[in-house]
């Protein structure tokens, strides 16, 4: 085949291609040619690459035919249609399917922080076994509460979002593995049983429960819904349903995962707010606590009621991939 004679025949048509597709306000006359033009280059290039591959007229050409495709086809557009969609029935009810694997979470969570804040403060001397006697004196008289005031409230934020961001993409993730997420909650739960621990033997469990409360109470739900998703993949892939393969049974609970993962994103986004500009806020902790509590009930609702109406009103895919997972 010769190169220079292909150009030759068809760089007309070429070129007419790229005008067309970079120019705006296409007549009727002018959108028809556009389709034939990329008809034809479409075809040129598969000639190209099987007879005479050579890679700068392939690498234009393809530019050239792509660009059209776009202009024929049109691009993309953001739909707030998908976005409604999402907020108020994907996202629900993904998070109310997986209820029972995040409320157990939650409770043994619970249970377990709580004994180890029950043991610690009962016996002062564990403490400087967990974190040394001097540790422990700097953190009861302005290490835990400097904590929420150390750096500039933004950035404070910024720090927090992609830290909680990150663990819960880690129970996500690696929830298939089952160990590595009671791993990351055990270390939660032992760094929250100790500190309460130290500040109750120390007489100073006001200061703790007010100023982790405000913003614990979503932070941890975050965490925990984080883990139990994670955690009812693995179990798709340990006991499927009897209708569904082991892998369409992951696939599916998969798929509910990054609807959850993404819908995390924007509840760590509130609960770094409200760590770093309410909970060192120079307000009493009751009210405080009232503006975290009210984020958390908010989440609950959305969670378990929107979430069940949502689920119960889905499209007839949707309620038959629930079924599935269920």
């Amino acid at each position: 085949m010769d190169l220079d004679a292909y150009v030759a025949e068809h760089g007309a048509e070429w070129r007419r291609l790229e005008q067309l597709t970079g120019r705006r306000g296409l007549d009727a006359a002018e959108v028809d040619e556009l389709v034939a033009l990329y008809q034809r280059a479409a075809t040129h290039l598969s000639v190209l690459r099987s007879r005479t591959p050579d890679p700068v007229l392939v690498n234009r050409l393809s530019h050239l035919v792509l660009g059209a495709r776009a202009r024929i086809t049109g691009r993309p557009r953001p739909s707030w249609a998908a976005v409604r969609r999402f907020v108020l029935a994907d996202l629900p009810a993904a998070l109310y399917r997986a209820w029972p694997w995040w409320c157990a979470v939650a409770t043994g969570f619970s249970l377990l922080s709580g004994f180890l804040m029950w043991f610690v403060a009962g016996h002062p001397e564990t403490a400087a076994a967990f974190i040394g006697k001097d540790a422990a004196e700097d953190l009861v008289d302005s290490g835990f509460a400097g904590y929420y005031t150390e750096y500039a409230a933004p950035t404070f934020a910024f720090h927090l979002w992609t830290h909680n961001a990150w663990l819960a993409a880690q129970c996500l993730a690696s929830g298939v593995l089952v160990v590595p997420v009671f791993w990351l909650l055990w270390q939660n739960a032992l760094n929250v049983g100790v500190v309460g621990g130290v500040m109750i033997s120390y007489g100073r469990a006001d200061v703790f429960f007010g100023l982790i409360t405000p913003h614990g109470l979503l932070e941890l739900t975050g965490i925990f819904v984080a883990a139990g998703v994670g955690l009812r993949t693995a179990w798709a892939w340990i006991a499927p349903p009897a209708h569904l393969s082991r892998g369409r049974a992951v696939a599916e609970a998969g798929r509910s995962a990054i609807v959850v993962a993404a819908g995390l994103v924007g509840l760590f986004a509130v609960s770094a707010l409200l760590e770093a500009f309410v909970t060192p806020a120079p307000v009493p902790a009751g009210v405080r606590i009232a503006v975290g509590a009210t984020a958390w009930l908010a989440f609950l609702g959305y969670a378990l009621l929107l979430g069940r109406h949502a689920a119960r009103t889905a499209t007839p895919d949707r309620a038959a991939d629930s079924r599935k997972e269920s």
